[in-house]
């Protein structure tokens, strides 16, 4: 069908031409078996033409498409054109391809240079934030309990920033290997323990005896955020880590809670729902790394919450076929 319409034109004029003999040949009245002489070697002339013809057509459309999959990278396999207009088709390509690779090192360069001043400046700001924390330590009250846990936020953002940008870098720094789950688990335990203390909530966690193939620092990161939503929005009550069937890792805590029609697009990036409008820190970042980094280390993650009884994540860590160096 895309030949026929590629060629329509030559088609309708060989249907006028042989239209044209035909009234000729009856003017001057040719005998019919003449006239059909001609027409059925005409026919069988233009038939031939048009199969061979359609042929080259259609190897040339398959080796046009399979180039199409790889100019992306070169245009270094272009076949030579054919005739004036492919060869003024293929110069528009080039110069295309050339701006395209241009304005792609201009964004790559751009993306290298915020890159290293959010690098830096991450590293630098944990310099003030390290010093205020020496500072509170040394008093312990209502209004340093808030101060440190306000600092610890702080903290939480500039990671989730660095996180952020290294999540879309050329290449990202995962060193996957079998780890114990309660050591990275201890770890963001550890860290939020104050809160924990502050905010009166008991904490449920026995020790889950699991080795998980996994990355130690995206996955405690993950943990970490899923740990500091869990305080945020719970009041009363608990927080509890457990292990559902062989591999998966269980948060659930007694807090406000997710509206039904959020759920569906918690993950979303900037999404921060009914919650969120409570809570105007909310980003809508946090649950957005957690999925992305889930799904490059292989794992799942999935969110059930009643509004007003608290939230269940659940962290698949089975391992899925990743490449591993």
């Amino acid at each position: 069908m895309a030949y026929l319409k590629y060629r329509w034109k030559g088609i309708l004029l060989g249907g006028v031409c042989i239209l044209l003999f035909a009234t000729v040949f009856t003017l001057y009245h040719v005998p019919l078996y003449a006239l059909g002489y001609a027409a059925v070697l005409c026919g069988a002339l233009t038939v031939v033409v048009l199969i061979i013809d359609c042929r080259i057509f259609y190897n040339r459309h398959r080796e046009l498409r399979a180039l199409a999959r790889e100019i992306r990278l070169s245009v270094d396999h272009l076949p030579l054109p054919k005739h004036v207009l492919e060869a003024d088709y293929q110069e528009m390509l080039l110069l295309l391809f050339r701006e395209k690779q241009a304005i792609q090192e201009l964004s790559e360069e751009q993306y290298l240079d915020l890159m290293e001043y959010y690098t830096l400046w991450a590293h630098q700001i944990k310099t003030p934030i390290a010093a205020m924390r020496l500072l509170l330590n040394g008093e312990e009250n209502e209004l340093t309990l808030e101060l440190q846990t306000e600092l610890q936020r702080i903290e939480q953002y500039v990671e989730m920033v660095l996180c952020y940008l290294r999540l879309d870098a050329g290449s990202t720094d995962y060193v996957l290997r079998s780890y114990d789950l309660d050591s990275i688990i201890r770890q963001a335990v550890r860290k939020y323990a104050g809160q924990f203390i502050h905010k009166k909530l008991k904490l449920d966690y026995e020790p889950l005896n699991c080795e998980v193939l996994t990355d130690e620092k995206w996955l405690l990161f993950v943990i970490d955020q899923l740990l500091s939503n869990a305080l945020k929005y719970t009041f009363s009550g608990s927080i509890s880590i457990t292990l559902e069937l062989e591999k998966t890792l269980c948060i659930r805590d007694t807090g406000i809670g997710i509206a039904t029609e959020d759920l569906p697009r918690v993950f979303d990036k900037g999404f921060t729902g009914y919650n969120g409008r409570r809570d105007k820190r909310a980003s809508g970042i946090g649950l957005y790394l957690c999925k992305r980094i889930m799904g490059n280390l292989g794992h799942g993650i999935a969110i059930d919450s009643t509004l007003g009884e608290g939230t269940t994540v659940r962290l698949d860590l089975h391992s899925a076929a990743l490449d591993v160096e």
